[in-house]
């Protein structure tokens, strides 16, 4: 009886050490994407962490959930394709920002304009942040910020051919910062952000981010053959103008 107990035990103790060495290696991924800053004045203290949700994090963040809960291939699909949505990553860069405030009180709104993402030299305000973000903070909040993804006007992928993003965010949020920026920089020159548009939850989502493009070009299309056909109408009374006056 205890030898046919020998191989279930043998199974548990290779599924809790598989266990032990996930868990280290997607905590060795977090702090590889979470950078920390901490600043102090006249007893006052902040600590500003931000983590950058890089393909790498949000696959491991995706596999630890699927670990955790036993799931099959399609549920772990079903999974990834409401978390990449909820994120938003087929339109924006994702990063969370968490204070820890010992001191007197945060004044961040709006903070739509006390944060910028800087991409291939060029200064980015969010798309969209947890309203959260916006409160009186006296202890702690963490919240996520919605950079843009692709550029407005040409769709070209912001990220392509970077080496290097840097957040700064407003020392005027704090008095503990004595007007300093906040700046996390991190190195994205071997992150692969397609390589999460890879399978069927992917596809989706990026089925998802070309139709909204093309409605939005669509849209476009037709402002501007509306004022083509009103600068067609002005060439003409133009123009049957001039020939009322030749004939004078």
């Amino acid at each position: 009886m205890r030898k046919a107990w020998i191989p279930g035990i043998a199974v548990l103790v290779s599924v809790f050490v598989s266990a032990i060495a996930w868990a280290a290696t997607y905590d060795s991924i977090l702090n590889r994407w979470t950078k920390t800053r901490d600043f102090a004045d006249r007893g006052d203290s902040l600590s500003i962490s931000a983590t950058y949700y890089s393909a790498e994090f949000i696959e491991a963040t995706i596999q630890q959930e699927a670990d955790r809960n036993l799931w099959t291939a399609d549920e772990l699909e079903r999974y990834k394709y409401q978390f990449l949505k909820t994120l938003n990553v087929e339109d924006t860069i994702p990063v969370k920002l968490s204070f820890d405030n010992r001191g007197a009180a945060l004044h961040m709104a709006p903070f739509g304009k006390q944060v910028w993402l800087w991409i291939g030299g060029k200064r980015y305000e969010p798309k969209d942040y947890d309203p959260r973000l916006n409160m009186r903070v006296m202890d702690k909040i963490e919240g996520l910020v919605y950079f843009p993804r692709f550029d407005e006007k040409t769709g070209k992928d912001l990220l392509k051919g970077v080496k290097s993003v840097k957040l700064e965010i407003s020392g005027s949020i704090s008095m503990t910062l004595r007007a300093k920026t906040a700046e996390f920089v991190w190195d994205v020159a071997n992150d692969n952000p397609e390589r999460l548009f890879a399978g069927k939850a992917g596809a989706k989502l990026e089925m998802d981010r070309l139709i909204r493009r093309l409605e939005k070009l669509n849209g476009e299309k037709k402002d501007l053959e509306g004022k083509l056909e009103q600068l067609k109408l002005e060439i003409e009374k133009i123009q049957a103008r001039m020939n009322e006056l030749q004939k004078q």
